[in-house]
């Protein structure tokens, strides 16, 4: 009994550092949408500083671990908030895992790279981590031990890193359910441009979530770095068996998370000490946090019911070079082929080419990322391992005696079969879920199956020696840069047809728009499969051919983390054409070196990979689409000017004709005296321009109906106002004030509340969370309650389980105890009852007796021009027509504006 309660207790310890790290990943997610796969990186750079401090400088504890964990590492989730998080928010899940992927990498050779130039260039008296000096946790010293269940022993480090876990973990769920601060980070991750229009400020909200995640990261970091010491593999390892966790909790729940990391702390020591069946499966033990990370994600997927077929929630980038000829495309590639080939055998000495090859062999692994990534939008981690089982079972089955092309065969064949086996649990998975599973199933591989002596054959590996051509071997450098030059060519033909065929189209429609593909009869689950299979054959070929150009293959040539820094160079140089796989391939083989030449440290060029997360949170699409678009942006340029030189004629005759009937810019009435102006706003997105010379003013304690039909531009007009889209030309004013550059939050701080189209509201927060959003003070919420009887009925259900009207009601509510300067209603009708609509105007009316400016837009005008003091018309991007309610002639405005034929005759 007491052994097991020893396994039980030691296991909570473990599990409270899962925990707690668990929880940093669920409050960053939670908060941001941003899974961040350097969290354990953050926790081992924490514990860098505090061992340096103690150990190297000798702070005590209770100096080193508060600068460690409450100064530093907040600091460290700022700066990183500012440079990169910020920007991933809106980026696509490729682009953040990839990101958060070289971070990984990065943040533990900027600490150790610190630490060399402190002692190495200003001579400072700091332990290295490779001279091994121990590392001490927050407990106190010397270390009290206790046995309080006979030889169960208990001691102090123990004791403190569970009771800091536990009071850490609580502080946290009391913040985000308890304070205003947590109300406004979980409503940025639910709507974070409607958390905007309700004065939340949803950088900073974010910069607060990225400081207090770094700050549980770190805190763990110190906790965990007794037992790992100071190895960053070791704290990556940590990280994915605290996303297990996580993944219980579901990403949002505190509690469920801590205590699904106490469990896994657990777990994992009673099947180290009680299953008698792990001896036998080498590695079973230590995959335990894999396996569980699998399942919960399995789990997860069916708790949220995704649809098969739902792979990634961003859609495919544009193709900037679509509108070249074949020719223009090919001729820069053909062109670098060309000229490497005349390198390779004139100039090019042995040593160089023998890079060349080994980048171009990594580069046909790669092209197995454009497949999988690029064209199908699944981010997938396992790609290093279908690498190395193809060229473990291509050697085991050289070494049986089988020829070698028949070997490579079977190496392809393994790779593809476990291909389709990934494929199978990715039908129900997307995004971040499906690359945690992947993951997961490649530790496995690493832990259990490449462990196993008779397929790996242990330390010593399968020899896989050159084959021959013929006329020439392998074993020549310059041969195998024309071969493999030659097979990436036939791989990025098959690529190029795959995306041309009915096959190619058919995936990229399961990509795009799921559902829609389902609907017309396109198998979702077919394209997966088939994607996963090509690829991971690609990807064994690859492993089988760098295994052969090796001489051999061991276990431990190709770890499933290699795969983590693959997937990050091809998306970073551009994941969607075969051109970035090769030089993706390129740089990995060739920058060490050429880096070599300018530094000795091994630490340098792990730095500059992470800073290139930096770049791509800034271009998700990576190095060749950036400057496809930059020519594309050009070439669209020339075109537009030699349009307009060829069309100012025409343009001045057509303005000329136009202008007696219909004024460009009709201003409605008092505009000097309007709360809300917009003058002269031209506004769009991308290269499509919406509104061109909008000119529209609101006074105090008026509606302004602004009518006209699908496609105006009346949305687009209320989104300017609400600056949650900038205009590229003309100004906003607010009480005479220009308020253009002013983000939406401060408008809607001075006054400017805007109820979007659909529903104003934050449909996983309840009735309650919403209005204190806006309305902090509980008196003003009791006020809203009795002005409004059926919100109070629901306070504490979820805003989303309400009705259209309700919800509609409860977005327009706060407006009615604490009323705005300005309100703009978009489309407040739409999709509700008669009687709701009239209880929504009847608002409107007492907010505009109250001094209220409203603008209300609208499609159909029956219900606001009963309400509306002024009406103005638009037509496509411009004000057509205003004026007072009283000049409008509805029989022929109606029909003239709205496009409702022979209302007039009726």
């Amino acid at each position: 009994m007491s052994e097991l309660l020893g396994y039980v207790l030691s296991g909570l310890v473990t599990g409270a550092i899962f925990a707690l790290m668990a929880s940093g990943l669920t409050l960053s997610y939670s908060a941001t949408g941003v899974f961040n796969f350097a969290h354990g990186a953050v926790g081992f750079l924490t514990a860098l500083l505090f061992f340096e401090l103690t150990t190297g400088l000798g702070w005590p504890v209770w100096a080193a671990g508060p600068l460690a964990v409450l100064a530093v590492a907040p600091l460290l989730g700022y700066l990183l908030h500012r440079l990169m998080f910020r920007g991933l928010a809106a980026a696509g899940e490729t682009a953040q895992i990839v990101a958060t992927i070289g971070l990984t990498i990065a943040l533990p050779a900027l600490g150790l790279w610190a630490v060399d130039v402190l002692v190495d260039t200003f001579g400072a008296d700091l332990p290295k981590v490779t001279e091994g000096a121990s590392a001490r946790g927050l407990g106190p010293r010397p270390v009290h031990t206790w046995h309080p269940f006979g030889g169960m022993s208990l001691d102090s480090d123990q004791l403190t890193t569970f009771v800091l876990a536990v009071l850490a973990a609580g502080a946290l769920w009391t913040l985000l359910r308890r304070t205003p601060l947590g109300l406004r980070m979980r409503a940025t991750v639910d709507r974070r441009s409607l958390a905007a229009l309700r004065g939340v400020d949803a950088d900073a909200a974010s910069a607060q979530a990225w400081m207090l995640s770094s700050a549980l990261g770190g805190l763990a970091g110190v906790l965990a770095v007794p037992a790992l010491g100071l190895d960053s593999n070791a704290f990556t390892v940590l990280l994915f068996a605290s996303a297990t966790a996580a993944v219980f909790g579901r990403l949002q729940s505190i509690p469920v998370t801590f205590a699904a990391g106490l469990g896994l702390g657990v777990v994992q020591n009673l099947v180290a000490g009680y299953a008698d069946f792990a001896e036998k499966v080498t590695g079973f033990r230590t995959a335990v946090p894999a396996i569980l990370l699998f399942g919960g994600l399995l789990v997860l997927g069916r708790a949220r019911g995704r649809a098969a077929g739902s792979i990634a929630e961003d859609a495919p980038p544009p193709d900037y070079l679509a509108d070249l000829p074949r020719w223009r495309r090919a001729l820069p590639w053909s062109a670098g082929v060309l000229a490497l080939l005349v390198w390779t055998f004139t100039i090019g000495d042995d040593y160089w080419v023998g890079l060349v090859a080994q980048g171009l062999v990594l580069a046909l692994i790669f092209c197995s990322f454009v497949v999988v990534t690029g064209i199908g939008g699944m981010v997938n981690l396992a790609q290093a391992s279908f690498a190395a089982l193809a060229a473990l079972s291509a050697g085991l089955a050289f070494d049986k005696g089988l020829p070698f092309p028949l070997a490579l065969l079977i190496g392809v064949l393994a790779a593809v079969a476990a291909g389709i086996l990934v494929a199978l649990p990715a039908l129900r998975l997307g995004g971040r879920v499906l690359a945690l599973a992947t993951l997961a199933l490649a530790l496995l591989a690493d832990q259990v199956l490449f462990q196993v002596d008779a397929f790996s054959n242990g330390t010593v590996g399968w020899k896989l020696p050159a084959f021959s051509l013929g006329f020439a071997d392998t074993n020549d450098a310059r041969v195998r840069v024309v071969v493999l030059l030659a097979v990436i060519g036939l791989v990025a033909l098959l690529i190029r047809n795959l995306e041309r065929s009915a096959s190619g189209r058919a995936i990229l429609a399961v990509r795009s728009a799921p559902t829609a593909a389902q609907s017309v009869g396109i198998s979702a689950p077919r394209a997966k499969i088939t994607l996963f299979a090509l690829a991971s054959g690609i990807a064994g070929l690859g492993g089988v051919l760098y295994a052969t150009f090796n001489g051999q293959i061991t276990a431990t040539d190709l770890p499933a983390l290699t795969g983590f820094v693959w997937l990050a160079v091809v998306v970073l140089q551009g994941v969607r054409r075969v051109g970035g796989a090769v030089l993706g391939g390129l740089v990995m083989a060739l920058f060490p070196e050429v880096l070599g030449n300018v530094t000795d440290s091994q630490y340098v060029g792990m730095i500059l990979f992470g800073l290139g997360g930096v770049i791509l949170a800034r271009h998700p699409d990576g190095v060749l689409a950036q400057f496809a678009e930059r020519r594309y942006r050009r070439r669209k340029r020339g075109e537009r000017l030699a349009e307009a030189q060829t069309a100012v004629a025409g343009a001045a005759v057509a303005a000329v004709a136009e202008r007696p009937e219909r004024p460009e810019r009709p201003e409605t009435p008092d505009a000097a005296g309007a709360v809300l102006r917009l003058q002269d706003v031209v506004a769009g997105y991308g290269d499509a321009t919406v509104l061109r010379g909008v000119d529209l003013a609101v006074p105090a304690g008026e509606v302004v109906a602004l009518l006209g039909p699908n496609g105006a531009g009346k949305s687009t007009a209320c989104a300017v106002a609400g600056g949650t889209l900038a205009p590229t030309a003309g100004r906003v004013l607010l009480d005479g004030r220009d308020v253009t550059a002013w983000p939406a939050h401060r408008r809607a701080r001075a006054g400017l509340y805007l109820a979007p189209e659909g529903r104003g509201v934050f449909p996983a927060l309840t009735v309650e969370e919403n209005l204190t959003v806006r309305l902090p003070s509980a008196r003003d919420r009791a006020e809203v309650y009795d002005r409004l009887p059926r919100l109070a009925e629901r306070r504490s259900v979820a805003a989303g389980a309400l009705s259209g009207g309700e919800q509609q009601i409860l977005a327009l509510a706060p407006a009615l105890v604490r009323p705005p300067r300005v309100l703009v209603a978009d489309e407040p009708s739409l999709g509700l009852a008669p009687m709701v609509v009239e209880q929504v105007f009847e608002l409107f009316g007492e907010l505009r007796d109250r001094g209220v400016a409203l603008l209300v837009v609208e499609e159909k005008a029956s219900e606001v021009l009963a309400l509306a003091d002024t009406v103005a018309f638009m037509g496509p991007g411009r004000i057509i027509w205003a004026g007072p309610r009283s000049e409008v002639d509805e029989e022929k405005l109606t029909s003239a504006y709205l496009g409702l034929a022979g209302v007039g005759d009726q």
